[in-house]
């Protein structure tokens, strides 16, 4: 049977911790034998949990009996991992066993070094820190995991239980994961990636930005007919000022801010009004429902559709 061996750590996120416990071990055979024996691991008697004390009868020499390890993000994903845990993680993937972390867990995973030179995802907020503190780390923070094939990172939350669905598959096929996906009443594929599950808030800029009030008005007037030169005419700068003020404290230019301006807005409205989508594009400043389907995918990474039936309040017929 496949030995999982889920690490416990201080500061442990519960979800994180419970999410690989609960798929894993409520995972059938067609005959009905379960499919993996779970373990909960720690490295000390017993663990924070934050709302609650975990203890463990299973220490750091299960992971060597384990043929997947699942790390479990932690409240403080930049607090130092005790050599142990790294040693052992360390000695496990020289054993050729299989290493995913959940959410932060991928600071544990990259404090070991392992994903060196790897891709590798994890919850959207955290991503520049884990690319900051790890810069030979390959960091996605467009996806809900990645799969290097011994190594496997996910998002936050509910994406461990997407990369956790995707280990039984490949484990045991898609027929036994799809069961395991029916029973957690989640789908067994996503579509898109962690992109549109991004709050798509204004690129930050610095506090006190001389950009701030343009960046105001363009919010407040996305839905207009807006070119280069009506924002630089409005903040009162030539184009080319504008551009470079742009670039030097958002990281874009102003057009492609506005379009990122205009999808918030049609992600709000795809989520509260059962207007069709076309008429979505207009209200939002899209003079093609074409253009607005291309350009909300490459931002959100799904079809506005497929965004809707996620995300929507009220379900209605009419939006597609």
């Amino acid at each position: 049977m496949h030995t999982v061996a889920v690490l416990a750590l201080d500061k442990v996120i519960p979800f994180d911790l419970s999410t690989p416990i609960e798929v894993f071990a409520q995972t059938r055979l067609p005959d009905g034998r379960a499919a993996y024996r779970v373990r909960i691991c720690a490295a000390t008697p017993t663990v924070d949990a934050g709302t609650f004390v975990l203890q463990s009868q299973w220490g750091l020499n299960t992971l060597a009996e384990a043929d997947t390890i699942v790390l479990p993000g932690c409240a403080e994903p930049g607090a130092p991992v005790p050599e142990e845990v790294l040693a052992a993680l360390r000695r496990a993937a020289a054993d050729g066993t299989r290493i995913a972390s959940i959410c932060s867990g991928a600071f544990i995973l990259a404090a070991t070094g392992l994903l060196d030179g790897h891709r590798a995802t994890t919850h959207w907020r955290i991503t520049d820190a884990l690319a900051e503190r790890y810069p030979s780390i390959e960091v996605n923070p467009e996806v809900l995991y990645v799969d290097n094939g011994q190594f496997l990172t996910s998002a936050g939350a509910s994406a461990g239980l997407d990369l956790c669905l995707h280990m039984i598959r490949r484990d045991y096929g898609s027929a036994v994961a799809a069961d395991a996906a029916r029973l957690a009443v989640v789908p067994l594929e996503r579509e898109g990636g962690q992109a549109q599950f991004i709050v798509h808030d204004r690129p930050p800029t610095p506090r006190g930005s001389t950009l701030e009030p343009v960046l105001q008005w363009m919010q407040e007037n996305a839905a207009t007919d807006l070119d280069l030169e009506d924002i630089a005419a409005h903040s009162g700068m030539s184009t080319r000022t504008l551009n470079r003020r742009f670039r030097e404290q958002t990281g874009t230019t102003p057009l492609q801010w506005l379009l990122r301006a205009r999808v918030r807005q049609a992600q709000h409205l795809l989520e509260t009004s059962d207007h069709p989508v076309d008429r979505i594009a207009g209200q939002v400043g899209f003079h093609s429902p074409t253009a607005f389907r291309d350009r909300f995918k490459r931002i959100i990474g799904t079809t506005p559709n497929a965004y809707r039936a996620a995300f929507q309040t009220s379900r209605s017929t009419e939006a597609h």
